[in-house]
């Protein structure tokens, strides 16, 4: 069904966005009059909570539009003219764009309220929200465009987005630094994304989203280009490894803490680092044509979860714990999708959203009340100070560590069973998730342990911890009912309940669920309930134990990491380096980079190029100078120079007509 006020769903962010911008503009020129006034600054929150507000309201009537019928559709536009290759731009909302949208647009409102207490007072307050509204439609033309040409611009839009804010500090630069970081680590990824979508224009002839999709079963048959499918699914998930942390390009997320707290929420729980994940789930029919590929994709899922989980372990910085959990999180959605659990990990990929939005900007409660300090061994004793704060954040922790009954543990052990499912290779990857969750289980009530219980180790005199005003524990509250309730989207199949969400996508995942059948010999893979209940009653046990060690071995303070630290400092600093590997870029690329830079600059460059120029230049200045000694105006030297002329003319003249 063909429906143009779709539009209004992407272009209202993006009017926000540019009200910002003008709002920001007078602003400034406010405060040139005067150093205090703030000029209209507090209408840009307004502006861009009224737009992403109004985004949400239509992405809801787009929602019940799918419930009713088919995918909505807005007009075409013929783009660019390649000849024999046409690209169009239109906006699809079908079942998964329509979960996206719903996620991008609510919880990146709630996110928007939250930064109006949280950002206030800030001198860039307008251009925050003006960033802060042009990075949720860059996100929305990434799950609506049509094709992957318009995907793409979507995606460099977040990527730019990422670059502003997690920079918006910059004066500060460090941050700086970090948005650097991101903006280069995900151009390696663009450029497999790049690749992969040249494999696919030669393959298919289109890059229209469904066109691939619904013809990937008929290329199957064709050896000539069955090759060719496993090849653009590999190059696409290089580019899916960039946009959501993945291993070995994970290593710009954790910097992306840098930015304010609303910033990391929405890059760690509504928008970017989802980008890869709703990929691979839209080109489904592209990944499930080669097992290889998937199992490849499990296999980074399941080492990237498993080296973000062990480092978040060691960490003492607050935002720095959640971070490298958002990496770990992610990790599990693409062990989902490398089980061929399509459905699995949208169902993560939605709860992750509520409890990690709700962690981080409880966090930046945290911070708030604590005058930006994060570190959590500075804290303690914090739940007298900040009640609300503390209930939400507990429930948030709970839901990531995957206690009974809470959304995370529905969502993360339906991921473990489809993997189980799988047997063979796939029960070491089970193996390594099975270790993650108890990880997760541990860091989660650790964290709770260290900021919220104990003894207050903070300086009294200096730090005076307070609860942060409605505008930002309101979110929380709705959040952290969201992160409680979420599981009920995708309950087991042993709880004879429907699933809601995986039947909600069927639409979308079953040409992917036909050609996987067909590999695994014309029925896929699937579990008795005795070890479904098995499996349910091995995730409880071990998320209930590892968090009650990770609750009580820090209860009482920072004696549990100090006993770690002494009794193992080399572990304590592996793992609290993120195993190395950020280290070792910086030895074996960064810094010969720069070697290489300095080379150029100063011997090629500096030598070569420049000393070739200032050679010409010298060169042409000291024969004008020897010229201009010519003409000094005295009869005498004129006449010498003619008469020189002339011999020389007579003698030509005698050698040519001899």
């Amino acid at each position: 069904m063909k429906t143009d006020w779709l539009w209004w769903i992407l272009f209202l962010p993006l009017i926000g966005s540019a009200l910002g911008g003008l709002i920001h503009w007078a602003s400034l020129r406010a405060r040139r009059r005067d150093p205090q006034a703030l000029g209209p600054a507090p209408l840009a929150a307004l502006c861009a909570c009224l737009a992403i507000g109004a985004s949400f309201v239509l992405s809801v009537n787009g929602f019940m539009a799918n419930l009713a019928g088919p995918a909505l559709e807005s007009s075409t536009w013929a783009w660019i003219d390649g000849g024999s290759v046409t690209f169009d731009i239109s906006l699809v909302l079908d079942r998964l764009a329509s979960v996206m949208t719903l996620v991008i647009t609510g919880v990146g409102l709630l996110i928007h309220i939250y930064a109006a207490g949280y950002m206030s007072g800030d001198p860039g307050y307008a251009k925050f929200f003006a960033f802060l509204n042009l990075f949720v439609f860059a996100m929305l033309l990434l799950v609506l465009s049509s094709s992957l040409l318009g995907l793409f611009v979507g995606w460099e839009g977040v990527g730019l987005c990422s670059y502003l804010l997690i920079g918006f500090w910059y004066e500060k630069g460090w941050p700086a630094e970090a948005a650097q970081k991101a903006f280069v680590v995900n151009r390696i990824g663009d450029a497999f994304f790049l690749l992969g979508s040249f494999v696919l224009v030669q393959t298919f002839g289109t890059l229209d989203l469904s066109d691939i999709g619904a013809s990937v079963a008929d290329q199957l048959t064709n050896p000539e280009t069955a090759s060719r499918l496993g090849l653009a699914a590999l190059l696409l998930f290089g580019g899916a490894c960039g946009k959501s942390a993945q291993a070995p390009l994970f290593v710009w997320l954790p910097d992306a803490m840098a930015g304010p707290t609303p910033v990391s929420a929405l890059i760690h729980a509504a928008t970017m680092v989802t980008a890869g994940v709703y990929l691979v789930v839209r080109l489904c029919p592209l990944f499930a044509a080669e097992p290889a590929v998937l199992f490849t994709i499990g296999t980074v899922g399941a080492v990237t979860a498993f080296i973000a989980g062990s480092t978040a372990i060691a960490k003492r910085d607050l935002k720095g714990v959640l971070a490298y959990s958002t990496v770990s999180q992610l990790g599990y959605m693409f062990l989902a999708l490398g089980s061929g659990a399509f459905a699995s990990a949208i169902f993560h990929l939605v709860t992750h959203a509520f409890f990690k939005a709700l962690l981080f900007l409880g966090a930046g409660s945290v911070i708030h009340g604590m005058h930006e300090e994060q570190d959590m061994h500075k804290m303690g004793g914090l739940r007298r100070h900040m009640p609300r704060t503390f209930i939400t954040f507990t429930a948030g922790a709970a839901a990531l560590s995957g206690l009974p009954a809470l959304s995370g543990f529905f969502s993360k052990d339906e991921i473990l069973a489809h993997t189980f499912a799988h047997g063979g290779a796939y029960y070491a990857l089970w193996a390594i998730g099975i270790l993650t969750a108890a990880m997760t289980a541990y860091y989660s009530w650790r964290m709770v342990a260290l900021t919220f219980f104990g003894a207050e180790r903070f300086d009294k005199d200096k730090v005076h911890p307070h609860e942060s005003p409605p505008l930002m524990t309101v979110p929380l509250m709705v959040l952290a009912l969201l992160a409680i309730a979420g599981g009920i989207l995708g309950l087991p199949p042993v709880f004879h309940l429907p699933h809601l969400l995986g039947d909600w996508l069927e639409p979308v995942i079953a040409p992917a669920q036909a050609i996987l059948a067909q590999h695994a010999g014309g029925h896929l893979p699937h579990l008795s309930h005795r070890v479904e209940w098995l499996l349910l009653g091995l995730g409880s046990l071990l998320a209930l134990a590892f968090a009650h060690r990770g609750f009580h071995r820090h209860r009482a303070g920072t004696d549990g990491d100090q006993r770690f630290h002494a009794t193992r400092p080399g572990l304590a600093a592996f793992l609290s380096n993120a195993w190395g590997i950020d280290g070792a870029y910086y030895r074996y690329i960064v810094q010969p980079l720069k070697l290489l830079a300095f080379i150029v600059s100063a011997v090629i460059d500096a030598f070569a190029i420049d000393g070739l120029v200032n050679a010409l230049g010298s060169g042409a200045r000291g024969l004008g100078t020897r010229l201009r000694r010519i003409s000094d105006g005295t009869i005498a030297n004129y006449g010498l120079w003619m008469g020189a002329g002339a011999v020389l003319l007579a003698f030509f003249w005698m050698w040519v007509t001899r």
